[in-house]
C-alpha cells in the first residue's frame, strides 16, 4: 500500500515507537498535569513539529553529514542532555503552589510547546532512527511520494497516540487532585524522570 512493504508491519512500528516513554512523553505529561488539555495538546504539538524536522532532516540527508561530522553529533547529544537536566532541575526546585492554577498561568501554552519542541530537536539520535527505520518498509521503485506518505503516517499516528494520553493524563491528573501533596509529587516525579532521561543520554555519549 502507498509502495509501502509490510505496511501492517509498518503501522505497529510506529504504534511500539510511541509507546516506547521517552522524554517527549514526560513533557506532555507535566504539562497536561500542570495546566489541562489546552496546554497538554500545545506540548504535543511542539513534539509532533520537531519529530516532523527530524523526519525532514533524515530524509534530506543530514544524518549522514553528522556521521562525517562526529563532534556535531556530540554537541548536540552533549546539549540535549543538559537541557533535559535543567527542565528536571527546575522542576525539582521551583515551588509548587498546590492550589488550582491561575488563568494566567492557563492560558501560556506556548511556554510548552517551546519546551517540547526543544526536548525532541535535541535529541539528534532520532533523526538516524528515521534513517534507518524507513528503508525497511521502502520498495526499491518507490518514489519521493512514499517517503511523504511514510512521515504522514507518523505524524498522524503520533498525533493519535500523544492526544490520548493527553486526555487520559488530564484524568488521571484530576483524580490527583483530591490529594493535597499530588501535584508536588507528580511534579518533582517528572523532573527526576527529566534529569534521568538526561544523564542516560549524557552516559551513551561517553
Amino acid at each position: 500500500m502507498f509502495d509501502i512493504q509490510n505496511y501492517t508491519s509498518f503501522v505497529l512500528a510506529v504504534l511500539v515507537f510511541q509507546l516506547v516513554p521517552g522524554a517527549g512523553t514526560i513533557a506532555i505529561l507535566n504539562a497536561t498535569a500542570r495546566h489541562g488539555i489546552a496546554v497538554g495538546m500545545a506540548a504535543v504539538l511542539g513534539t509532533l513539529l520537531g519529530d516532523f524536522i527530524m523526519m525532514f532532516a533524515a530524509v534530506a540527508g543530514l544524518a549522514a553529514t553528522m556521521q562525517a561530522n562526529p563532534m556535531l553529533f556530540q554537541a548536540l547529544q552533549w546539549f540535549g542532555a543538559g537541557y533535559l537536566c535543567w527542565m528536571g532541575w527546575q522542576l525539582l526546585r521551583t515551588p509548587v503552589n498546590t492550589a488550582p492554577a491561575s488563568q494566567t498561568e492557563q492560558s501560556s501554552p506556548r511556554v510548552y510547546f517551546r519546551q517540547a519542541l526543544t526536548v525532541s530537536l535535541t535529541n539528534p539520535k532520532v533523526i538516524l532512527f528515521f534513517v534507518a527505520f524507513f528503508p525497511l518498509f521502502i520498495q526499491p521503485q518507490a518514489s519521493a511520494l512514499t517517503l511523504a506518505v511514510m512521515m504522514a503516517h507518523v505524524t498522524v499516528l503520533s498525533l493519535l497516540y500523544q492526544a490520548g494520553l493527553v486526555l487520559v493524563g488530564n484524568a488521571v491528573a484530576a483524580r490527583l487532585k483530591t490529594l493535597p501533596s499530588a501535584r508536588k509529587i507528580a511534579t518533582r516525579l517528572a523532573g527526576l524522570a527529566l534529569i534521568g532521561f538526561g544523564l542516560k543520554l549524557a552516559a551513551n555519549n561517553r
